[in-house]
């Protein structure tokens, strides 16, 4: 007889397990030695509609000038269109115009990037993966945007080591 509540309680302890929220995907992020897993700051449904956003998702690493970041991302954003957008200052400390990797698609999943800036004493300030969704939108100008699905922040804190960016 105590066999049927407790075969009643695992019973929908796995019901309740099999109706959990889906985990939304992360992005891993690489540099100068360390690695930090990022939530997405923004993630929508396949229209860019119904968004959840997450301002403390933002995930923060120390990057000296002119090193790479190793960008990894699963398997349901390579089998998506994604690119990586970045912002940086010149080796004399000005801003320049964001930048942005090449599209890259579904035809040919893109499971890592790379994220290398222009010259070796240039450093990086932010880098945002950028998932699209099945929505386009028309600017102003009559040009075609993708709408981002999923956006995934990471900042960059340059306050530490200040070696020469060739160590």
């Amino acid at each position: 007889m105590r066999l049927l509540p407790v075969s009643l309680l695992v019973l929908s302890g796995l019901v309740l397990a099999g109706c959990a929220a889906p985990v939304d995907p992360e992005v891993t992020f690489y540099a100068d030695g360390e690695a930090i897993n990022v939530k997405p700051s923004q993630y929508c449904d396949l229209q860019s509609e119904n968004c959840e956003a997450d301002a403390g998702a933002a995930g923060v690493l120390r990057v000296r000038p002119g090193k790479p970041v190793q960008i990894s991302v699963p398997g349901e954003l390579a089998d998506t269109a994604w690119s990586v957008k970045f912002t940086y200052r010149n080796g004399r400390g000005e801003p320049q115009e964001p930048l942005r990797s090449k599209l890259f698609t579904e035809r040919d999943p893109r499971y890592a990037y790379t994220l290398v800036l222009p010259n070796p004493d240039d450093q990086l300030e932010s880098v945002e993966v950028q998932q699209y969704g099945a929505r386009i939108q028309t600017s102003t100008t009559g040009a075609f945007d993708f709408v981002a699905r999923g956006t995934w922040v990471l900042s960059i804190d340059d306050r530490g080591d200040r070696r020469p960016a060739g160590d």
